[in-house]
């Protein structure tokens, strides 16, 4: 076992208690969650100024393969070319501007525009012009599709429309990366995979995933089976992103003995369902703390939790799965991730669950994007077994979500329609909600340098 690994971050971690309440701000004007003139500055100075997440590498995994991305009304294609590389281009033909790509994904050998049947390589060089012969001289290289640019991180495909944009390395960070690392991202499969248009501002989603302070509100189920306890909450803050951790264990754990906690882990999987894998081993290791009596008892320094994080241990290694980097803390508990400007991750040891949002292609900022999807870490004889494909919702509030996803699913419309009051100006927040009051200087941040710049 390493002496050290990344995950050991959380140990000298700020708590909230440590963070200044006036750090970040806690007054946050309601007009970015409603005004078309805050949502153009947006698009201006951010969305078309950022690396942002348009998919997973697995979903490009042979020659030929395309996708599609939207943001506002624009398009670009995302391709995997014939040396392996990854690309994007501007989803439009020089000749006459029509789209190239049409729908959402794709495989072809060549792009062809089927106005006028110019086509063009996986690389976007020109390549063919119907009756070339007589339609005078064109510079294929000058009028070749025009590339954006495209990196990948962790498993995700990132695409950023400034072509002048720090590399994706840069914005995100070594010490993200490092971080990250450990829990194998890239090695990781889709179980999930949702998007629907929402009736609020990307903002809202943003906002709602990243505070646990209405747990108690919104999903109240929650508090019969896990703790919430935000003063053992840890935060860290980097230019852009942020990550925040709180200790996971099951409810009422100082109020009950041992049955009490075994049991509580054992209903886990109503919430969690990932853990049903898991429990085996827990049974297992359970067992051998019971006495010929029948009565249950745990040494000192050992309790529900800890013999759950050695279950999760034993069963990825179990598995032909590397862990040694991860904590045993990271066996058990999620840590909340935010990378600007629109992705959301609870992660911990074999899976993950994302959250992003994107302003509606409409325009209108009272409405959303939003793309749920989960991933598992697996051994691969079970990848075909889990593999999810892609859902697109198109009857609004037809697709049932699990119960504490559809709660937020249903409470994030509901303060959308709030915030359109006029005579609300802005947005009070606290302590607990730190992370949002981050996320928000980032955004003001981000606006103000670059408009002055």
């Amino acid at each position: 076992m390493p002496t050290t690994r990344p995950g050991e971050w959380i140990d000298t971690a700020l708590s909230l208690a440590e963070i200044d309440a006036d750090k970040f701000g806690s007054q946050i004007s309601t007009d970015r969650y409603t005004s078309r003139e805050f949502q153009e500055r947006e698009r201006e100075l951010i969305w078309t100024k950022t690396w942002q997440v348009v998919g997973r590498v697995s979903e490009l995994p042979k020659t030929g393969d395309w996708k599609t991305y939207r943001l506002f009304d624009q398009s670009y294609i995302i391709v995997r070319g014939k040396d392996g590389l990854i690309r994007g281009f501007v989803n439009a033909c020089r000749h006459r501007g029509n789209l190239i790509c049409q729908g959402n994904t794709g495989n072809s050998k060549q792009f062809l525009c089927q106005y006028h049947l110019w086509s063009y390589d996986l690389n976007g060089k020109l390549r063919g012009i119907l009756r070339e012969n007589i339609q005078g001289p064109i510079d294929k290289d000058e009028n070749s599709l025009l590339p954006v640019a495209v990196d990948t991180f962790a498993g995700f495909i990132f695409l950023n429309p400034d072509l002048d944009a720090e590399p994706l390395s840069e914005y995100i960070g070594d010490e993200v990366a490092e971080l990250l690392a450990p829990y194998h991202l890239d090695e990781m499969t889709t179980v999930m995979d949702v998007r629907e248009a929402l009736e609020c501002n990307w903002k809202v989603v943003m906002d709602a995933f990243q505070e646990g302070y209405h747990i108690s509100g919104v999903h109240p189920q929650l508090l019969q089976q896990i703790d919430i306890n935000p003063t053992q909450s840890r935060y860290r803050f980097f230019d852009d992103h942020a990550v925040a951790c709180s200790p996971f264990d099951v409810a009422n754990a100082q109020k009950f003995g041992p049955e009490e906690h075994v049991e509580g882990i054992r209903k886990l999987p109503e919430t969690f369902p990932t853990l049903t894998s898991i429990l085996p081993r827990f049974d297992e290791l359970v067992a051998s703390y019971r006495q010929e009596n029948g009565q249950l008892e745990f040494p000192e320094g050992t309790t529900a939790r800890t013999i759950l994080q050695q279950a999760a241990r034993d069963t990825f290694t179990g598995m032909g799965l590397d862990v040694s980097r991860l904590t045993d803390a990271q066996m058990s508990d999620n840590q909340g991730w935010v990378l600007f400007p629109n992705f959301f991750m609870t992660i911990r040891a074999g899976e993950c669950h994302v959250i992003m949002a994107t302003p509606h292609p409409g325009g209108d900022p009272n409405r959303c994007v939003w793309h749920v999807s989960s991933y598992m870490w697996l051994p691969d004889d079970l990848v075909d077994q889990f593999r999810a494909e892609p859902i697109e919702v198109t009857e609004p509030g037809s697709h049932e979500y699990f119960l504490a996803l559809q709660q937020d699913f249903e409470q994030m419309q509901r303060q959308q329609n709030g915030l359109r009051n006029e005579r609300l100006d802005h947005l009070s927040l606290v302590k607990e909600e730190v992370v949002v009051a981050h996320f928000h200087s980032v955004l003001d941040r981000h606006l103000a340098a670059t408009t002055t710049s």
